[in-house]
């Protein structure tokens, strides 16, 4: 017997997320007059088998079976199945029946058995599928119907493929059909290892004994959907461990593989996921580096079984700047998994969704910095101090009309008369010192933002819940949802922002995504007693009436207009991994307030609010219902 091989597992944990389109792979089936078995290692269910034939009319198919290898209580396999209706474990196509048969669909990780017209030397059987991980069921009471995933172009042979299980290639028993009619040599076993090759495309019957079988090749994927990765439109990352059960060194190879065209009738293909593989960690700004997978293949050398580095933890992320297109654009391909062994060929489906900013954001901003707003007064020791003052500011003793006197107990300057007949205002020594300066702990502000796709608005509250028509909805009105549901509806209110009688959202301005920016302006009228801080309904200074409290008065007497200007500018991601694969419910950047103070006529005074902002995404309900 050859040299033991070493034997690998490949052990994959894979976050999934909401499901999305897969790519499109075809599996090539070289087959023969009469019977012949076939594994798919891709999923062909998205149309009918009656379709797939039609796309070849000359196609020389007559019939398919298919094995269910569930078996009831008590049964089992103890040579090879003839395909026959009598049993259980088949169901069937053919093409007399058509549509009518009990098998309509061909499904990935699933052995079959194809009947070809007769006087055919050989027919190439191109199927378009999803890919699919190998996931298997083994039986120990009887022969199992199954495929293993070896590379299509260079097959192993059956010795050096089951070196690494070596119970199973000294107790296994191996079946193989080579076309024709079913009879003692149809399907015949296996005996000849070394010259035998295991092929992709093909079935086999295989039973091991007493002995459960966990070898199906060097690469085993565990713990993993056979639908693969979908990152959809939101997910950003997907966790995999790499582990060498082998007692020799290894070598894994990971590749991107681009998906084919979508077959007729199913979603186009934008282009492949732009995936990246993390690598090691930026101890000084704790950031992860990254490399692009469309860069070239990936290796891992990892060590015999339990050594050190015999395991490696491989983290995938989804860099969603650099997918264009619309929202909902399909970008798919395969992780194609490779052992220095040539033994094995994994392919594991990815794709992802270009996502969408339509829905209900909820997060808030933390303002920790305030403009200031103050008046640096000129001030004279004495009376030398006073007169060398008045000329730095090139200022003189009556010009325009002013006078100017120190105060004796604080030094500070006053100023009297002029065009705007002062009485003793102090006088400013150089310009309003209006930078921003740091609180002491910054402050928290609600914001909630509505999208519909294509444009965006500021609301004071909104209400998510069941509507009339028995519906999820989004509304601004508790009246449009269902009485009877009230109990388990949500009002989700900002108390930062003024009511209104009609719950009327402000419109902003801009693009919410990575990098855009949203304006929006929020007005509070000087005469608004329900949100106009300046205003106090039962103070008589300070409720905009006149004395006999029937007459509002103008706007700058007791109360101030106040227009509230809020910019939220979306930070691009930094160039690390944790940002570029942050996914698609978050969206973080600096927020951005001028607040406007309108006095008399056309006094105004600014101040400004400045902090960082997070939205997540609570809802993808695009429509806010409003009547």
């Amino acid at each position: 017997m050859a040299r033991v091989l070493p034997c690998l597992a490949f052990v994959v944990l894979i976050g999934l997320c909401r499901p999305a389109q897969a790519q499109w792979i075809t599996q090539t089936n070289a087959l023969k007059s009469g019977w012949n078995s076939v594994f798919f290692h891709v999923d062909a269910s998205h149309t009918t088998i009656d379709l797939i034939l039609a796309e070849d009319p000359s196609s020389p198919i007559e019939e398919i079976w298919y094995w269910q290898p569930a078996l009831p209580t008590g049964q089992f396999v103890e040579s090879p199945q003839l395909p026959t209706g009598g049993g259980t474990q088949w169901s069937t196509w053919t093409r007399l029946a058509g549509p009518n048969s009990v098998l309509q669909r061909l499904t990935g990780n699933g052995a079959y058995l194809v009947k070809v017209a007769s006087k055919t030397a050989s027919y190439s059987w191109r199927v378009k599928g999803k890919p699919v991980a190998p996931t298997y069921r083994w039986t120990l009471t009887g022969l199992n119907f199954i495929g293993f995933p070896t590379p299509p172009a260079a097959p192993p042979f059956f010795e050096a493929f089951l070196a690494a299980a070596p119970e199973l290639q000294q107790k296994g028993e191996v079946y193989r059909y080579q076309g024709g009619e079913l009879n003692a040599t149809n399907p015949v076993r296996v005996v000849a290892f070394r010259t035998t090759p295991v092929r992709r495309d093909q079935a086999y019957w295989v039973r091991a004994g007493d002995s459960y079988n966990q070898y199906f090749g060097p690469i085993q994927i565990i713990q993993a959907s056979a639908a693969g990765i979908r990152f959809g439109d939101g997910q950003g990352q997907a966790q995999l461990r790499l582990r060498n059960l082998a007692n020799v060194p290894v070598t894994i190879t990971l590749r991107q593989i681009a998906s084919e065209a979508p077959p007729a009738g199913q979603p186009s293909v934008a282009g492949a996921p732009p995936l990246l593989l993390r690598g090691a960690i930026n101890n000084t700004n704790l950031t992860f580096g990254y490399t692009a997978l469309a860069s070239g293949p990936q290796t891992w050398q990892l060590a015999a079984a339990g050594q050190t580095g015999s395991e490696v933890e491989v983290v995938l992320g989804l860099n969603r700047s650099q997918m264009s297109g619309p929202p909902g654009a399909v970008f798919a391909g395969a992780l194609r998994f490779t052992d220095s062994l040539g033994l094995s060929q994994v392919d594991v489906a990815v794709s992802a969704e270009k996502e969408s900013t339509a829905g209900l954001w909820v997060g808030g901003a933390a303002a920790s910095y305030v403009s200031h707003y103050l008046k640096p007064y000129a001030k004279a020791a004495n009376a030398a101090e006073f007169t060398a003052l008045l000329a730095r500011l090139q200022l003189a003793e009556g010009a325009g009309g002013y006078h100017y006197e120190r105060d004796p107990n604080t030094g500070r300057v006053m100023v009297f008369g002029g065009a705007d007949h002062k009485s003793g205002s102090y006088l400013l020594d150089g310009p309003i010192k209006i930078d921003s300066g740091t609180v002491a702990r910054p402050f928290p502000l609600r914001l909630i933002v509505h999208n519909d796709g294509s444009s965006a608005k500021l609301l004071q509250k909104v209400y998510h819940g069941v509507g009339l028509a028995s519906n999820a909805v989004l509304t601004t009105k508790e009246t449009l949802l269902l009485p009877g549901q009230l109990a388990e509806a949500r009002r989700i209110s900002s108390v930062q922002f003024p009511t209104s009688a009609g719950n009327i959202p402000w419109n902003f301005t801009g693009v919410m995504r990575q990098g855009g920016s949203l304006t929006a302006s929020v007005p509070l009228a000087y005469d608004d007693q329900a949100s106009n801080p300046f205003l106090h309904t039962y103070h008589p200074d300070h409720d905009n009436l006149d004395a006999s409290f029937t007459t509002p008065l103008p706007r700058g007497l007791e109360s101030y207009g106040v227009t509230r200007q809020i910019t939220l500018a979306f930070t691009a991601p930094q160039d690390d991994f944790n940002s570029l694969t942050q996914g698609g419910q978050d969206l973080t950047g600096n927020y951005t307030e001028v607040m406007t103070f309108e006095a008399r006529g056309s006094q105004t005074r600014q101040y400004n609010v400045l902090g960082t902002f997070t939205l997540k995404r609570i809802s993808d309900i695009a429509t806010l219902t409003s009547n």
